[in-house]
């Protein structure tokens, strides 16, 4: 179980809470608007605290030096960057915010935060795949963009269907820089095996350069 703190509780920072909470981890929001705070404590379940997080009284009180991940979802940079520089300075050992602004990116860096997350960037990049392939359920942009993650539903007809993994690796027509990294059917996702069979209807995990997304999607939706 970890300990996360979360500086900011709109509904991107009250959304993650419920679900870090749900998982099981110790939680603490931290928000200037009284009923969000009340919100987070009655129907989340979530320690909440009302105050400003770029406040050192404030922050102090969620004791970053015993948290495993400090949080920055503040709709300010400017914001975010003060509760990042505070964190650490508190002796936080993990420090990671949400990102508007790119040109925030080195300033971040300077000051110790370990995990930037381009709240543009994920968006434009998962919508951009989907309106690119219609047959991808879900995406990921990883690092600069060059590779992605997608999640697709593979046809009962499709030529893969009862082929091993090993065996559809090995196919001539499969792009080089694809990578099968989970395989789920029926809600139950596995890491595969090179002797994991792949069933019609299963969900594929694919990890596949930007440039082979194309050929990567026609390869696993080809039917006879």
């Amino acid at each position: 179980m970890m300990r996360i703190i979360i500086a900011g509780a709109g509904r991107g920072g009250l959304n993650l809470s419920a679900h870090l909470q749900g998982q099981g981890h110790s939680v603490i929001v931290i928000d200037r608007d009284s009923a969000t705070v009340v919100r987070a404590a009655e129907q989340l379940g979530v320690v909440a605290l009302m105050g400003d997080a770029t406040d050192v009284g404030t922050l102090s009180q969620a004791d970053p030096r015993r948290a495993d991940v400090v949080v920055g979802m503040l709709h300010r940079d400017a914001d975010n960057l003060a509760v990042a520089t505070l964190a650490r300075s508190m002796g936080a050992r993990r420090v990671m915010v949400r990102m508007r602004d790119p040109l925030y990116r080195p300033v971040y860096v300077e000051v110790g935060v370990q995990q930037i997350l381009s709240e543009t960037e994920i968006l434009v990049g998962a919508l951009a795949t989907a309106i690119e392939f219609e047959a991808v359920r879900h995406s990921m942009v990883l690092g600069s963009g060059k590779a992605i993650a997608v999640e697709l539903l593979v046809p009962e007809d499709a030529l893969v269907v009862g082929r091993s993994v090993s065996e559809v690796a090995s196919d001539e027509a499969f792009p080089r820089s694809c990578v099968i990294a989970g395989v789920g059917l029926e809600g139950e996702v596995q890491a595969p095996r090179g002797a994991t069979v792949i069933e019609g209807g299963a969900q594929l995990l694919v990890v596949s350069a930007r440039a082979d997304l194309s050929k990567t999607i026609e390869f696993f939706l080809r039917k006879e």
